[in-house]
């Protein structure tokens, strides 16, 4: 029985499980994306999270300690030199989860996991301003106009010569 445990032993015994989440991590910090199961991303978001965290920091420690759960150089390397760069500033969610429909073999839930800051068609679409229901023009308006005293508005005369004229 479960009883409160917390982690998703994924049908796998521990052994099993560890060395598909690190294969599956390098998988992640090599080609920035991989598709997989909702189950499996989920469970991989948790496993590399922390990594990616750590790698923030270059020392000869965390490198040992990433490369404990990895046990690829290259991985390793990859991760100190280029993505730790790119997420610097991130405070966290370094990982993004997009469900992708079904498996047609068996019914399962897809799911493409990936690297936040690598995704250039989203990074695009953030720096849009984003739109409300509710339409702005009314403050908009308003706002210059308060600005701008009406006593100092300059005035523009229509010439006098031409009228047209009224019909009623």
């Amino acid at each position: 029985m479960r009883h409160g445990c917390k982690v998703n032993h994924l049908s796998r015994t521990h052994a099993h499980r560890v060395a598909m989440l690190s294969n599956m991590a390098t998988s992640l910090i090599m080609h920035k994306r991989i598709e997989t199961t909702v189950a499996k991303a989920k469970a991989l978001r948790v496993y590399v999270e922390p990594i990616i965290n750590r790698s923030k920091e270059d020392t000869t420690h965390n490198r040992r300690i990433v490369f404990s759960y990895l046990h690829s150089k290259e991985a390793v390397n990859e991760l100190f030199r280029e993505i730790s760069q790119k997420v610097a500033n991130r405070p966290g969610g370094y990982t993004r989860i997009l469900k992708t429909g079904i498996r047609h073999g068996d019914n399962s839930e897809m799911a493409i996991i990936e690297l936040v800051d690598y995704n250039e068609n989203m990074l695009k679409e953030s720096k849009k301003v984003k739109t409300t229901r509710r339409s702005r023009a009314k403050k908009a308006e308003a706002a210059p106009a308060a600005e701008v005293p009406v006593a100092e508005a300059p005035v523009v005369e229509a010439p006098a010569a031409e009228e047209a004229p009224k019909a009623e």
